[in-house]
């Protein structure tokens, strides 16, 4: 059972709540990134039962929504991380006075289901745990996985970059949906699979160890959701901006927050 249920529903409610809708049902149309997708899905019926609104939900990488915010598609509300909301904010694509911190995610590592658990409790043990492994998979950076991009460059840092490239399997995106990382582990095509916890509950036929130690967390994986301008100024009916009061539902959550994980 979920811990953060209120808050996740207030945080559902931000995604669509600072948006006023000039009809009384219309269909919102959200692009997210990946790590967000277990909550919203789990968190949509309700809303549309309780706002009339229709929920269309797509999921990719971050560098993906940011591709399709900075190019104009027809969105009404874009979840990604911070730094790409930012930017997106700066180049006059994202309505600046909509954007709200939503959630941060923790990466965390998964084994096979009934495999041995490494301890990945510190740092070190956590690259003995990286070198100790048969094969390791996490997001492929060309997707434009967040995740994927900060891991290579962790790795370079941990300096065991040139021992893991050999066994090293990097995820790709699927047509509809950002790197699957915990299916790879699941298959056994690698042994240990690291990801955005949020991600890895979604997969079964696998167990989550736990997060990474704090020090190797990403600060880029906060969440945020925004109004792309382009959405603001269509000629047919579409969501308006407007601000959202400060509230215990509104405050940032963390979509892994769950009492079967460590």
């Amino acid at each position: 059972m979920m811990r953060t249920i209120p808050l996740l529903a207030g945080m559902l409610a931000l995604v669509t709540g600072f948006l006023t809708v000039e009809v009384n049902a219309a269909e919102v149309k959200v692009l997210s990134a990946g790590a967000m997708r277990g909550i919203l899905q789990e968190l949509a019926p309700a809303f549309e039962t309780a706002s009339g609104h229709k929920l269309t939900i797509d999921y990719a990488t971050a560098g993906v929504v940011e591709q399709k915010v900075a190019a104009d598609d027809e969105i009404d509300v874009a979840i990604l991380t911070k730094p790409r909301i930012d930017k997106l904010v700066r180049e006059a694509k994202i309505v600046g006075g909509t954007t709200k911190t939503l959630a941060s995610a923790q990466i965390g590592l998964a084994v096979k289901k009934g495999a041995t658990k490494p301890d990945i409790s510190s740092v070190e043990a956590f690259k003995r745990a990286l070198l100790n492994a048969k094969s390791v998979a996490y997001a492929d950076p060309a997707t434009g996985a967040t995740s994927g991009t900060y891991l290579a460059q962790a790795v370079e840092k941990l300096g065991i970059s040139a021992e893991l490239k050999p066994k090293t399997r990097l995820v790709s995106a699927g047509t509809a949906q950002g790197p699957r990382v915990g299916e790879a582990v699941a298959r056994s095509e690698a042994e240990i699979g690291i990801q955005p916890i949020s991600e890895l509950l979604e997969v079964e036929g696998i167990d989550v160890v736990g997060p990474l130690p704090a020090e190797l967390q990403s600060p880029d994986l906060v969440y945020v959701a925004g109004a792309p301008y382009v959405s603001c100024h269509l000629g047919r009916p579409r969501p308006r901006s407007r601000r959202q009061p400060d509230g215990p539902g509104n405050q940032p959550v963390r979509p892994t927050d769950r009492d079967d994980v460590p």
